[in-house]
C-alpha cells in the first residue's frame, strides 16, 4: 500500500510512505516464529515492511492545501496536538 498526498504546486500525487506484506520471507531468515495457542505448533510469523514518512512532503502538502486569505488553516485533527488553528 502506498500513502500519497496531493501537491498543488506540482499538480500530482506524491508518495509519502509505503507498506507491504512480506509474509514469511523476512521471518524465515530471522527464524521468527510463534506458537499457536490451540494446536501448540510453531509457525513462521508474517511481517510487514514499512517506510517512515517523508516529512517534507507532508508539511508541504499541509501548507499548500490549507491556504486561506487569513493564513494557513491547521486541519481540525491536528489542532489538539498543536494548540492553535491558524498559521498567520
Amino acid at each position: 500500500y502506498d500513502f500519497e498526498v496531493w501537491s498543488s504546486a506540482q499538480e500530482r500525487w506524491l508518495e509519502v510512505s509505503s507498506v507491504s506484506n512480506f509474509e514469511s520471507y523476512q521471518a524465515n531468515r530471522l527464524k521468527c516464529r510463534y506458537r499457536d495457542i490451540e494446536t501448540k505448533k510453531t509457525a513462521l510469523a508474517h511481517t510487514l515492511n514499512g517506510s517512515a514518512l517523508a516529512l517534507p512532503r507532508i508539511v508541504a502538502a499541509l501548507l499548500e492545501n490549507n491556504q486561506t486569505p487569513q493564513g494557513i488553516k491547521v486541519p481540525e485533527v491536528l489542532v489538539p496536538y498543536l494548540g492553535f488553528d491558524m498559521i498567520d
